[in-house]
């Protein structure tokens, strides 16, 4: 651990350039992070803990066909007035509550990989150390990028966010291979695969959220594309984790993974159980839907 004075992690960085194939036909004329959580897009619910977290400035990371993540975090004149002008103050307030954030964009020309949209974020790092946050990835409960922010506080070394899954998924996922360090629910990360397609001896997936060091670029720079043609950033980690201490944190709270339909259905259920405004007719529907199957 070192003992010099730590750098504050004020900016986070929000990759949303992904094509949202799995999500056919419905991102063929909409961008994947806009698509809703009942009533808030998927990416609401990211920037919304990276602020809560204590983040000053975000980077947003699009691509083609995704200005409507711009548009979502804009102000939005003629809806407000419209609102105003019929006394809706509750939907006012809704349609008005990421229209103050700063928040800045660049666009990742091609679809190269999530290791080249980060290598986007480069300028707007500088030399500070920063929190990524992936756009598929939805937490609950305890504030993971607080946490994680607390922890490189302490620690002055970079993060990844981890959570236990069961055997029967972690091919799903990127998993984490480590080593209990018996205190702050923190490990040392031995190795790092890639979606793995044989059984791994580790039950912990990354869960998308990562505090990293700006000298994470240089090797993202000088990186190759896979067999894939992309840049991967595990492959940059991996890199990373043989020159440099790469620790992880045992997540405690809920994780979604929304980049496919059914992570997407899972979290609707999930969060319509809990809306106020909905979740007693939801429960009440579940419960004799469930009854007939």
């Amino acid at each position: 651990m070192s003992h010099e004075k730590q750098q504050k992690v004020t900016k986070a960085v929000i990759p949303a350039a992904g094509l949202g194939t799995r999500f056919l036909p419905a991102t063929k004329a909409i961008a994947k992070e806009i698509l809703p959580i009942i009533d808030k897009p998927a990416i609401q619910f990211i920037v919304e803990e990276a602020i809560a977290a204590g983040i000053e400035d975000i980077l947003i990371i699009t691509g083609k066909g995704k200005q409507e993540i711009e548009d979502h975090f804009d102000a939005n004149f003629g809806l407000e007035q419209n609102l105003k002008s019929k006394g809706k103050h509750q939907l006012l307030e809704l349609a008005t509550q990421t229209s103050n954030l700063t928040i800045h964009y660049t666009r990742q020309q091609y679809p190269k990989g999530l290791g080249d949209a980060v290598l986007h974020a480069k300028t707007f790092v500088g030399q500070d150390p920063f929190l990524l946050l992936l756009g598929d990835d939805i937490t609950k409960g305890e504030n993971l990028s607080r946490s994680l922010i607390q922890l490189y506080q302490k620690w002055d070394q970079a993060i990844i966010a981890g959570v236990r899954v069961h055997e029967s998924k972690a091919k799903r996922y990127g998993m984490l291979e480590v080593e209990s360090m018996d205190q702050d629910l923190m490990y040392r990360i031995k190795g790092l695969i890639e979606k793995p397609g044989q059984k791994v001896d580790s039950d912990m997936a990354a869960a998308g959220r990562y505090i990293l060091k700006a000298d994470i670029f240089p090797i993202l720079d000088q990186l190759q594309a896979g067999v894939t043609g992309e840049i991967e950033l595990t492959d940059a980690l991996i890199q990373y984790g043989k020159e440099h201490p790469l620790l992880a944190y045992d997540y405690q709270g809920e994780w979604f993974e929304v980049g496919d339909p059914k992570g997407m259905l899972e979290a609707s259920i999930h969060f319509a159980l809990e809306h106020p405004e909905i979740k007693d007719e939801f429960k009440a529907y579940l419960k004799q839907l469930i009854s007939t199957l």
